[in-house]
C-alpha cells in the first residue's frame, strides 16, 4: 500500500514541481491584446451576443475605433 501510494506521488509530482515557462512573445501579444478588447468591450457596456462578436473583430484586429458605438 506504501509502495503504491509513493509511486503515485512520483508520478504526479513533476508536472506540479515543473518551472513555468516565460510566455513567448506572441503568448504575450495575444495576452495584451485580450486585455485592451476586454477593456474596450466593458467600457463601451457590451453584452451577450453584442460582446462576442465585438471580441471576436477585435480579437482579429477588426474592430471599430474606441470612440465609436456598435449597433
Amino acid at each position: 500500500m506504501l509502495l503504491r501510494l509513493l509511486a503515485l506521488l512520483l508520478l504526479l509530482a513533476p508536472p506540479a514541481l515543473a518551472e513555468r515557462r516565460a510566455p513567448t512573445p506572441a503568448q504575450q501579444a495575444q495576452h495584451e491584446r485580450m486585455r485592451a478588447c476586454n477593456a474596450d468591450a466593458r467600457s463601451r457596456n457590451l453584452a451577450g451576443e453584442g460582446r462576442k462578436g465585438f471580441m471576436r473583430e477585435c480579437l482579429r484586429g477588426q474592430a471599430p475605433a474606441a470612440g465609436t458605438q456598435r449597433n
